[in-house]
Formats: C-alpha cells, sequence, structure tokens
C-alpha cells in the first residue's frame, strides 16, 4: 500500500515549476496587453528580451507538459484517462481559437501553446518505449530542422502549424509543431531517466503553496488568466486612456530610419503625429483599425509631410 501510494503521490517540484511557468506567462501576456492597447512602446513584447523571455516561457511549459506525459503514461498507457486530458485539450483550443478570432482577427491564434501540448501528447505516445537517448536525439533534432529547412508549400495556414513554412501567416501565439516539439520529447526524455529518482525524494516544497496549486490546476489558470488580465487593461483604457503618441513616434523612427536618415525622419514623424491627431486618426492606426478611406488619408498625409 506504501509503495502504491509513493507512486501516485503527486510531486510538488512538477506542480511548482509548472507554477512558475504560468505565472511567467502572465507576466509576459500582461506585457503583452499593454502594448496591444499602446502603455508601452508598440511592439515591446514581441521583440527584444521580451521576445526571448516568451520563447523560454512556452519552452518549459511543454518541456514539463513532456515531463508529465511520463509521469502519466509510462508504466502503461491509460487510455481512458489520456482520451480525457485530451478531449479537454482539444476544447480548450478551439475555444481560444474561437475567441482570438473575436479579439484579434487580424492575428488568430490557429495554432498555441494549447494546440501543441494536444498534437504533441498524441505524438509522445509513439515516444514512450523509444530508449530515453533516442528521444533526445530527436529532439535536438526537431528544435534545428525548421531553422534550416522551409517549404512553400506549407505557407497556408492549414500546414503552417507544421513549423516549416517558408511564410507563415500572422498570428498571436503562434507555437507550431516544429521547433517546439523539442522541448516537450525533451521533457519526456528527462522524466525517462530521473522520474524514479525524483520520487525518491523529500518533496520541495515540503508543504503545498501557491505554486503548487497553481500547478495542480494549470490549465484553469491558463484559460482564465489572459481574459481577466485583457479585461483589467482594457477598463484601464477607459478611465486613463494610454497616449499613443509616444508609441508612435518610436515606431515611425524606427522605420523611418531603415532607408532615411535621422535628422528627417525625426521631422517627418513629427509632422505625420501633429496630422494624425488633427484627422482623428491616430488611434485608428495605433489600434490597425483603420479602413480602406483611411488609408487614402494616410497616403496623404505621408507624402505631404515628406515634401515638407
Amino acid at each position: 500500500m506504501s509503495e502504491t501510494i509513493v507512486q501516485r503521490r503527486r510531486i510538488h517540484a512538477i506542480d511548482a515549476a509548472r507554477g512558475i511557468a504560468l505565472i511567467a506567462m502572465a507576466i509576459y501576456h500582461f506585457t503583452w496587453d499593454l502594448d496591444f492597447f499602446g502603455y508601452v512602446r508598440s511592439g515591446l513584447a514581441t521583440t527584444g528580451g521580451w521576445a526571448i523571455f516568451a520563447h523560454l516561457i512556452a519552452g518549459s511549459f511543454l518541456f514539463v507538459a513532456g515531463y508529465s506525459l511520463w509521469m502519466a503514461q509510462g508504466g502503461g498507457i491509460r487510455m481512458a484517462s489520456f482520451l480525457k486530458r485530451l478531449g479537454i485539450l482539444v476544447l480548450a483550443s478551439l475555444a481560444i481559437s474561437i475567441v482570438s478570432w473575436f479579439t484579434t482577427p487580424d492575428a488568430v491564434i490557429y495554432f498555441g501553446i494549447l494546440h501543441n501540448i494536444a498534437v504533441a501528447s498524441i505524438i509522445g505516445l509513439f515516444f514512450l518505449r523509444v530508449p530515453a537517448l533516442v528521444t533526445l536525439v530527436v529532439a535536438v533534432v526537431a528544435l534545428i530542422l525548421p531553422h534550416y529547412v522551409s517549404f512553400d508549400a506549407l505557407d497556408p495556414r492549414w500546414l503552417a502549424w507544421i513549423g516549416m513554412a517558408a511564410h507563415p501567416p500572422s498570428s498571436n501565439d503562434y507555437v507550431p509543431l516544429f521547433p517546439w516539439i523539442g522541448p516537450f520529447l525533451a521533457g519526456l526524455a528527462v522524466s525517462k531517466l530521473s522520474l524514479d529518482w525524483l520520487k525518491r525524494q523529500k518533496q520541495v516544497p515540503k508543504n503545498e503553496n501557491i505554486l503548487t496549486f497553481f500547478g495542480r490546476h494549470s490549465l484553469v489558470f491558463y484559460l482564465l488568466h489572459q481574459p481577466i488580465l485583457f479585461g483589467l487593461v482594457y477598463a484601464a483604457t477607459l478611465v486613463v486612456p494610454p497616449d499613443p503618441s509616444p508609441a508612435y513616434i518610436s515606431s515611425c523612427q524606427a522605420s523611418c530610419e531603415r532607408t532615411d536618415d535621422a535628422a528627417f525622419c525625426a521631422s517627418y514623424c513629427a509632422c505625420t503625429l501633429d496630422t494624425l491627431k488633427e484627422e482623428g486618426l491616430l488611434g485608428p492606426l495605433m489600434r490597425n483599425q483603420t479602413t480602406e478611406q483611411d488609408a487614402v488619408a494616410l497616403g496623404r498625409i505621408s507624402m505631404m509631410c515628406s515634401s515638407r
């Protein structure tokens, strides 16, 4: 009896690791929301250190998912529990895609991290009896392959999820199968090598805490945190609307200086900013909500400020 209990007990370290990844994800998504609504420099959440942070979060989340697959199915595939979990993941993925269709129609989430975990979990079943070192080699190949191999034929949205599209469609939370099945398989392999040892260790943390709580309820946390954060930032815009001017100037000058000198760009961006404000186009432009009629006006403004 005691041996069975030890085998089936939850491992606090795994729950805590999952909880840390979730909190990091919430921090990133909050920054993304601030970026989306114009409270910070445009593109902040998708470039530089924040982009690296996002990749590390996704990798850690998938690694833990792979580790957990071996914990749940390594002793023998329990098909009923696997299909139940898979069904929940598929439904959650569909819900996220549907919601994103309305909130960010220009960048619908068609293959995000939950979509990836669902597909990777199915593929992971075929690696349960593959030696850990072979699984690690496959994981490394999966990480490297899409950096050197791409195909125009995989560009359509219904194929771009594979991860080797030459020109993938625009999407938020784009986590294609390659290279992201790499961290998942790495987690599966490491679990094979370390799980028995980990079960014999003392619980760390000793007692359950907020991190292990979040880790135990990871799917609920994942589904709820972004709608809540997004709603809070949106509510803030109704009380303290962001000033889009700094974000516009930063974005305008960065784009302009790719082809023109800094002095011209400073003058051009200041001119277009003032005119956009006068014509009420700054807000729609920064929110990517301009119409075809607005596009004509934007072209006129650009030409006028270029000639000054």
